[in-house]
């Protein structure tokens, strides 16, 4: 027997599949239901256990009798089973991993055969369905040797009645699952690609006629404290009675009714927000079923050109998030996803993007419940047919002399190929399909607010049609669909049934422009922004500052939420694309997440954060000034304030205050500024819960401000260093200037120090040279190509003069330097003087000039080798953790302690990291460095050439010294992985600056 050919035949999507419906779980009457305790249900049964297996590497080498093969292996379900040692990962983003040969899939087609024993006892009169929640590709269903049905779309629920199939006690249920089917061209989403049973599988008891559907809607009063709530049912047979009946938040009993058609009205509302989950309960009874059913009551609309929810406008504060965990894959429990959406909740994250397929269908009740604003995105991205080869070397738009007209025939056959699907007639149904798959199952939840039609499939009739469907279903909601935005050939996109104006990756700029047009009415919501790929999120505050200057900007949502790493084979090692023998693969961009794939935050989101806290205080003529940032509550009733006074880091007031203030309103704080003197006074206010949430612990810490009142430098406390008499000597190459009891060796043919010593005891290990270099962030990705085609990955100091003078106040050293490189033109010329004072106190002043024509620096400063027991510092400047010029709003300013390995942030993928912006001193055992400038400085065990040579944090060697980085400037991190050029104020890209620094002894 083998299998039919369904698999590769779009004109078949499923066979004997129970039509899309909303989610829910019967429950005897007589029980208490629990949604969110559905096993507990008498009329559900579970299948998840270990199941028998088999795994062929084609289904064409299915033997002829497979539903009756002894099976080899055992494998968890649910589980992928490329995390169970079967096939192999593979990370691709935008390229089919197949040919683009539609409707075909290989031959060489991964195949798995699921057999499990079911004791079972079915009752007369009653009727059984089989629920797939989750299976990748594609599934073939038999039970007790009969075929009982044949689905796809891997993430959404696949059920069939199994009523006719069953017999008393044992019964073999086997399941064929392939890795690739016609529908796999239509999840191309950017992931590991991971196949078989991988969400809960299940049987329920139904009544002969059951409830098989039913659609909560609603319409709102204009002041939104009435609403006119109905109910339809659809059963399997004919229609039937219900009992209905409604309980408020506190439950307490609304109304009751026994219908087909429940209608009520429902007066002094209790809204639903995200700020407060409000949650009403309908059940529904029937025979021997009862189901239960959360509703909360809210309204998204767009008003002149602006998103409004519960009649205010809100901003989404989102993230993008995978169903993905390192060892189970795919597979993820209410346990895992509690996880993320505790911290999502800790980290002031108040919407999700459902990237890019409906998550678990128990996913969106937890939103419910902990409020979160959800974009629903149906289960389609057809991204790599914009791969598809369409240029020769003959029309290359890359020629030298392009023809203009040949070129844009080329972009527009791109847009073409991009928007292949979205045109093409044969899988019109299949687009259609998921999108009904997609709000059928998640109709009734809450915390749905829009439905998104897909994600980078281009645009055409076969959307037009799903975003019509979707429209005519469910008009309480807002549609939206990034794809839009592409223009095949000649055709007019019709975008009527489309609420929002979408964009992934846009400047801020880009919003600029936006709103500048009046001819754009449609809120504009950023469905992928601020791309968190390693060292990143530079520039959340420009986005948020851009979001508070447009009503029309509605936020966006952060890609993404984690890093996707599974464990290599026979390893305790993680690995991304490439590392488990894929020949195509994307290399690292799956590792883009705010939170590692362990769940452990990174700087990223820690800057998210605080970009994101729920109120914001400014000094204003004299008095601070707090904004409520929160959309619905008010702020006295929901966080306290905690504010510190400090003078130069030290602590000279505290205490707390509770502060009246409306939603999206401003009050003053009640604070007395104390009078400005010599030292650098700071405010300090921390926002800390009042109460607990269901997620988060009272006094849970919100984020803070910092208000600099009088800014002056802040120097370290050292030790009075008594004067020396300085010695002098004079060689062909060097100077050797002795101090007491220091000694400082000078290079004339590089114009730095080659050495200093105390006591014939190096203080530096290796020449104190300038630095160019970082070890490249992900987001320097493309500039990094530039920067070494300049050099400076391989630069040197130079000297062409150099000249020492010695007076009463100790030597100074002229040096005129360059920073050149092989085979590349001068990339700085320096004049620097060095002076070194009597008591041993170098003072280095650099003056700077750059070709214009030169890409932007990734830093200048200078380098030091400590030795390796001198890896503790003590520092005044922007911590604790890593800061930048674009990324230092997640760090307070102040005193902080820190050693070498502490400093270092492991990404996955070694790049910068580490940094401290905004820094007065840098102290070290032997050494301290101090400016009227604020620098940057970082220490790390690794040196930044090991730090760039290696692809993986695990093989990193550690350096035999502690290295001290300390920086002029550092350009700024952004978010250019895949996102906007970094924006011009945060480069350092001066043709010509000047800095000086204190290297005290």
């Amino acid at each position: 027997m083998s299998l039919p050919n369904y698999y590769q035949d779009p004109n078949v999507l499923h066979i004997n599949r129970i039509p899309h419906h909303a989610y829910f779980i019967p429950f005897q009457k007589g029980q208490t239901p629990n949604q969110l305790a559905r096993e507990t249900s008498k009329h559900f049964t579970l299948l998840n256990d270990e199941w028998d297996f088999n795994f062929y590497n084609s289904p064409h080498d299915l033997p002829d009798d497979f539903l009756n093969a002894t099976f080899a292996h055992k494998i968890p379900v649910p589980s992928n089973w490329q995390t169970e040692g079967f096939d192999a990962h593979q990370y691709t983003n935008i390229n089919y991993p197949i040919p683009f040969d539609l409707p075909y899939v290989p031959h060489d087609n991964p195949c798995g055969v699921y057999q499990r024993e079911i004791a079972f006892e079915p009752k007369a009169g009653k009727r059984y369905l089989l629920n797939f929640e989750g299976v990748d590709s594609c599934l073939f269903v038999y039970l007790n040797g009969d075929f009982v049905g044949y689905g796809q779309i891997s993430h959404s629920t696949n059920e069939f009645e199994i009523t006719k199939h069953l017999k008393q006690g044992k019964n073999s249920l086997v399941v064929v699952v392939l890795k690739w089917c016609d529908g796999s061209y239509l999840e191309d989403q950017d992931k590991f690609r991971m196949s078989g049973i991988f969400r809960d599988l299940y049987i329920l008891e139904r009544e002969k006629n059951y409830l098989q559907d039913f659609f909560i809607q609603y319409q709102l009063s204009e002041d939104l404290t009435q609403a006119n709530l109905s109910v339809e049912t659809l059963f399997s047979n004919q229609p039937e009675d219900v009992h209905f009946q409604l309980f408020d938040p506190q439950g307490n009993l609304v109304c009751e009714q026994t219908s087909g058609h429940f209608f009520a009205e429902i007066c002094n509302l209790a809204l639903w927000n995200a700020e407060e989950p409000q949650l009403y309960t309908l059940c529904l009874s029937y025979q021997n079923e009862i189901i239960e059913q959360k509703i909360g009551f809210r309204q998204i609309r767009v008003e002149n050109g602006v998103l409004l929810f519960n009649n205010k406008p809100i901003k989404f504060k989102g993230v993008n998030r995978h169903d993905s965990d390192p060892v189970t894959g795919y597979a993820i429990s209410r346990e895992q996803a509690l996880i993320d959406l505790r911290l999502m909740k800790e980290h002031n994250i108040n919407a999700i993007r459902t990237a890019h397929y409906p998550n678990s269908p128990w996913f969106t009740e937890l939103c419910d419940q902990l409020g979160f604003y959800v974009i629903a995105e149906s289960d389609i991205e057809s991204h790599g047919s914009s791969a598809v080869y369409i240029e020769s070397p003959e029309n290359s738009i890359f020629l030298n002399v392009p023809n203009p007209n040949k070129q844009e025939e080329i972009r527009q056959q791109a847009v073409d190929n991009f928007c292949y699907f979205a045109r093409d007639p044969d899988f019109k149904a299949a687009i259609l399909d998921r999108n009904i798959a997609n709000v059928e199952r998640d109709k009734n939840r809450t915390s749905v607010i829009i439905w998104s039609l897909g994600n980078e499939s281009g645009f055409g009739e076969n959307f037009e049609a799903a975003a019509r469907w979707v429209k005519e279903r469910d008009a309480s909601r807002l549609t939206h669909y990034e794809g839009s935005i592409y223009q095949h050939s000649a055709y007019q996109n019709d975008l009527s049934n489309l609420d929002l104006y979408s964009e992934m990756y846009p400047s801020t700029e880009r919003l600029d422009e936006y709103f500048a047009d009046p001819a754009n009415r449609k809120p504009f919501i950023l469905c992928e922004y601020s791309h968190a790929m390693g060292n990143s999120n530079g520039d959340m505050e420009d986005y948020w500052q851009t979001f508070q200057q447009y009503s029309g900007a509605c936020g966006g949502f952060v890609w993404e939420w984690c890093d996707h790493a599974p464990l290599l084979p026979n390893s305790d090692k993680y690995g991304y694309g490439g590392d488990f023998g894929e020949t195509l693969h994307d290399s690292n961009f799956c590792m883009d997440g705010l939170v590692s794939q362990h769940r452990i935050p990174h700087s990223n989101l820690l800057e998210v954060k605080n970009v994101n806290r729920p109120v914001r205080a400014e000094l204003k003529a004299g008095k601070i000034w707090l904004k409520n940032q929160l959309d619905f509550t008010n702020l006295a009733d929901y966080l306290t304030v905690h504010y510190t006074f400090s003078e130069n880091g030290e602590t000279t007031q505290q205490g707390q205050l509770l502060v009246n203030c409306e939603p999206n309103q401003t009050a003053c704080l009640a604070l007395d500024l104390p009078q400005p003197n010599d030292k650098l006074q700071l405010l300090t206010l921390d926002y800390r819960l009042n109460d607990s949430t269901a997620l988060l612990a009272k006094e849970h810490h919100l984020g803070f401000d910092q208000i600099i009142l009088n800014d002056k430098t802040v120097k370290p406390a050292l030790k009075a260093r008594p004067q020396a008499v300085i010695f002098v000597q004079n060689f062909a190459n060097e100077w050797q200037i002795q101090n007491g009891e220091y000694r400082y060796t000078f290079d004339k043919r590089k114009g730095i120090f080659k050495s200093i010593e105390k006591n014939e005891e190096p203080i530096i290990e290796q020449p104190l040279d300038f630095n160019l270099w970082r070890a490249p962030i992900d987001n320097d990705r493309l500039i990094r190509e530039f920067w070494q085609k300049a050099g400076y990955d391989k630069c040197y100091t130079r000297a062409y003069h150099s000249e020492l003078t010695q007076d009463e106040n100790g030597v100074t050293i002229v040096a005129e330097c360059g920073i050149v490189a092989t085979a590349q033109s001068r990339i700085l010329t320096l004049e620097v003087v060095y002076r070194i004072s009597l008591t041993g106190e170098i003072k280095i002043s650099v003056k700077a000039k750059r070709p214009a024509h030169l890409p932007f620096l990734p830093r200048f400063g200078l380098r030091f080798f400590l030795n390796k027991t001198d890896n503790q510092v003590e520092y005044f400047g922007y911590g604790e953790r890593e800061s930048y010029i674009d990324k230092h709003h997640l760090a307070k300013l102040g005193i902080y302690q820190i050693n070498a390995r502490e400093n270092h942030t492991d990404y996955l993928k070694p790049q910068e990291n580490g940094s401290h912006f905004g820094t007065h001193y840098v102290k070290a055992k032997d050494l301290a460095i101090v400016a009227e400038q604020p620098f940057s400085f970082n220490l790390s065990p690794y040196t930044q050439e090991e730090l760039t040579s290696k692809t993986h944090s695990y093989d990193l060697q550690e350096s035999r010294s502690t290295i001290l980085c300390v920086d002029y400037k550092m350009s700024g991190i952004g978010s250019n992985s895949c996102g906007p050029s970094l924006k011009e104020q945060y480069r350092l890209n001066e043709t010509a600056f000047e800095w000086e620094v204190k290297v005290i002894l």
